[in-house]
């Protein structure tokens, strides 16, 4: 017996690691050693890096209804202890053609980042315009600082006449037949917040009381006496 054994030891070859390559790392080398280059299964149950339902779309994948447009765009310094620090402010118009317009004023180290903030505080202004007709329901003068400007109705086909920051919110809230005069200053931050102010302030018209008479025919609402027409008939007696 202790003869066999020592046969059966002799006999056995010792086990060879595997060369080591020097490029990858020790991490990666023992983990193949343990899983023999299979990946590692995570997550109860399921295969690495898979989640149920492709998982979350990313963000150039989500689908956004607003449009996006620039106003203005501005290099501005501040002066500090050491010099002048500089920086960038957008204005951004957001809207969806249907009704829904806000803009976002901001500031930062680039083009980019700024938009992208002036953007977002966009997003959270949103503001509800009624359209009558593809049209404002009424004519408004509304005045914002140093910005005064006028908006009337417009017949269909008119199209948008207007100019400046007042064209570019007007196209995003789907307004296609507008006429507007800007009598204040000419800067295009102060008219965008007037534009703003002058749409949060439209109201949504009535509908007409109608009389139908018993041939079929319809009587418009009587005129109520006013003491002004009332001085007018005076006047022409």
């Amino acid at each position: 017996m202790p003869e066999e054994t020592k046969q059966k030891n002799t006999n056995t070859e010792p086990t060879v690691q595997p060369p080591v390559d020097t490029n990858q790392g020790a991490a990666q080398v023992v983990a193949k050693s343990v899983y023999g280059g299979k990946s590692r299964a995570g997550g109860g149950g399921r295969s690495g890096g898979q989640r149920r339902g492709g998982g979350r779309p990313k963000r150039d994948e989500q689908t956004d209804e607003f449009e996006q447009r620039m106003i203005d765009v501005a290099r501005v310094t501040r002066v500090m202890a050491g010099g002048k620090r500089m920086r960038f402010r957008a204005c951004v118009a957001l809207g969806n053609k249907k009704g829904k317009v806000g803009i976002g004023l901001a500031k930062g180290a680039d083009v980019t980042l700024a938009v992208n903030k002036a953007a977002t505080k966009a997003r959270k202004n949103m503001i509800e315009v009624p359209i009558v007709n593809d049209t404002i329901p009424h004519a408004i003068t509304t005045k914002a600082g140093a910005a005064k400007i006028l908006f009337k109705p417009a017949r269909k086909g008119s199209g948008i006449i207007a100019g400046g920051s007042v064209r570019i919110i007007m196209e995003l809230a789907g307004i296609n037949n507008i006429t507007a005069k800007i009598l204040g200053t000419n800067n295009k931050v102060n008219n965008a917040k007037c534009v703003i102010k002058a749409l949060s302030s439209l109201k949504q018209p009535k509908k007409p009381i109608k009389q139908v008479t018993e041939k079929g025919g319809v009587n418009t609402p009587p005129v109520i006496a006013t003491p002004h027409l009332m001085r007018g008939q005076e006047s022409q007696e």
